[in-house]
Formats: structure tokens, C-alpha cells, sequence
């Protein structure tokens, strides 16, 4: 805004810094808009594995959805009360679901056979008979 606009318009001087951000938040999602919009949408999932694929369809409805939140409050509908509510739940469910997925793809996985080695060899296992009496001899005292 230029300070010329500011001067013609009317409202509290206690909200200018709250729309000079605004302003610059808007400017910030315009750039994001462009760089996405500056290459097809098919080109970009050729690019992205199926996880990747659908983070970025997730995102892409959520920011539509909450757009259209912040939308609906500048007219003085109460979101809370409008069914873009439950679907801005709904996505949220699936970003869940794709986190779930993805954290999973991250953790290591076990090795059953090099664990049951493991605690295995860790464990004291008393030994046989057989096997005292033939290493070892007896360390009591002989009767006579």
C-alpha cells in the first residue's frame, strides 16, 4: 500500500501494521501461486513419487480450503458454521494418514534373525553334564 492510499482510506490507525503484513503475506502467496502455475501440473507429478504426489495434492486443497475460509470470514460468514469446516477436517485426516505413511517409510526396520542371534548369544545358558565333567575337574575335597 502506498502511503498515499493509506491517507484516502479510512480505518483504525491501530490495524496498519496488521495490513501491512497482510499485504506482505499476500504478496508472498502471489509469488507462491506463480512459481507453481509457471509449470504443468502433469510435468510436476512426473517428477514426484506417489507419497510426494499426493503431499502436494493434500497441501494444494488445504490452502484452497482455507482460502476460501478466510474468504467466507471477510463477508461475514462465520466459517465455523459452513461446511468447508468439515472439510478442511476431512483433509487434515488424510495429511495424518500420508504422515503416518511416510513415518513408517522412515523407520528402521527390525532384523529378526540378527536380533534372535543377539540375544541369543547375550543370554547365560547353563551347560550340560557331559561338558562340566569332561573340562573341568571337580574342585570338592577327596574323602578318604
Amino acid at each position: 500500500m502506498s502511503e498515499a492510499d493509506m491517507n484516502t482510506e479510512e480505518y483504525p490507525t491501530e490495524i496498519h501494521d496488521y495490513l501491512v503484513a497482510f499485504e506482505k503475506s499476500l504478496g508472498s502467496v502471489d509469488e507462491m501461486l506463480k512459481t507453481m502455475m509457471s509449470i504443468s501440473r502433469s510435468e510436476l507429478l512426473q517428477k514426484l513419487d506417489p507419497l510426494e504426489q499426493a503431499k502436494l495434492d493434500l497441501v494444494s486443497v488445504y490452502t484452497l480450503n482455507s482460502m476460501f475460509w478466510v474468504y467466507l470470514a471477510t463477508q461475514g460468514i462465520n466459517p465455523k458454521e459452513h461446511p468447508v469446516k468439515q472439510e478442511l477436517e476431512r483433509i487434515r485426516t488424510y495429511m495424518n494418514k500420508v504422515k503416518e505413511i511416510a513415518d513408517k517409510k522412515k523407520a528402521s526396520k527390525l532384523d529378526k534373525g540378527a536380533a534372535s542371534r543377539f540375544v541369543k548369544n547375550a543370554l547365560w545358558e547353563p551347560k550340560d553334564e557331559s561338558e562340566r565333567s569332561s573340562k573341568t575337574p571337580a574342585r570338592g575335597k577327596k574323602r578318604k
